[in-house]
């Protein structure tokens, strides 16, 4: 497993994703170091810690660390994802923040720096990645001041409901516990609460279970371990908490449409 501390600073294009691979996207995953999504055309629907927003062009939505996410990315969405190196985190937001870009001067601003950091990590010269970082802490200064000076209607008043803090809880506990083979009533006792109500909050806050949010989250992983790594299957089910290779071959067929082994063969990704 690659070292968090040591995750490069990479640039990666939002481009609309295949039909059958819209779980690529679509799917709650997270990342040890934290992104930065900038959305320059197109719209859609983006979940952060299980809280479902619209985004449309010039948005820019930062995802902390071990931050569950998923968003729509339609046929004429376009962006960059920046992945953040460890190091830098510091530079960052502590909770996740989605910054809507109205102003034209704004928008410039950011496109430029964005693109002054692709300009860099593409290049040979001397001294590039060095340059890179710098760029990026650069933005990381002018994304603050960007948020600073929104209108204080651009924020999400949703976030601050009972129902989201609970949800952002129960996303949090997901992320730390999924392949403890815990069901939702676990999950919902460790938060206090009845597996019924932490599911009317989900589907308020992002339009999902909280079944639909764990099987989700432990879908993708099986996904990428299976394209990813080379990890024998039986050791992937049990890392997942099933209790057999054989149930986990039954239940991920359920969900894909296709074995294990099947999808397996199908390649590597190119992770985000």
């Amino acid at each position: 497993m690659t070292d968090p501390r040591t995750t490069p600073l990479r640039i990666d294009p939002l481009a609309p994703a295949p039909q059958h691979g819209r779980w690529r996207t679509e799917a709650m995953r997270s990342h040890a170091t934290a992104r930065l999504l900038f959305f320059t055309r197109g719209q859609g629907r983006i979940t952060v810690a299980g809280l479902t927003s619209g985004y449309g062009p010039n948005n820019l939505v930062f995802v902390p660390a071990h931050t569950m996410y998923g968003y729509e990315a339609g046929p004429t969405v376009q962006g960059h994802m920046i992945a953040i190196p460890e190091a830098m985190a510091g530079d960052w937001p502590e909770e996740h923040v989605h910054l809507r870009l109205r102003d034209v001067h704004a928008q410039k601003d950011i496109a430029a720096r964005v693109e002054q950091l692709e300009r860099e990590l593409t290049s040979d010269r001397t001294g590039h990645s060095r340059a890179a970082h710098h760029y990026l802490g650069i933005l990381a200064i002018a994304f603050e001041r960007h948020v600073e000076t929104r209108a204080p209607e651009a924020g999400d008043d949703r976030a601050d409901t009972a129902p989201a803090r609970l949800v952002a809880a129960y996303t949090d506990l997901v992320e730390r516990d999924f392949r403890s083979g815990k069901g939702v009533a676990g999950f919902a006792r460790d938060l206090g609460v009845t597996a019924t109500h932490l599911t009317r909050c989900c589907n308020r806050t992002c339009g999902r279970s909280a079944l639909a949010i764990l099987n989700d989250r432990i879908l993708y992983e099986a996904r990428t371990l299976l394209r990813d790594s080379s990890t024998p299957i039986k050791d992937i089910a049990s890392g997942l908490g099933f209790g057999s290779a054989a149930y986990f071959a039954r239940s991920f067929h359920a969900r894909t449409g296709a074995t294990p082994t099947d999808f397996r063969r199908l390649g590597p990704l190119r992770p985000h």
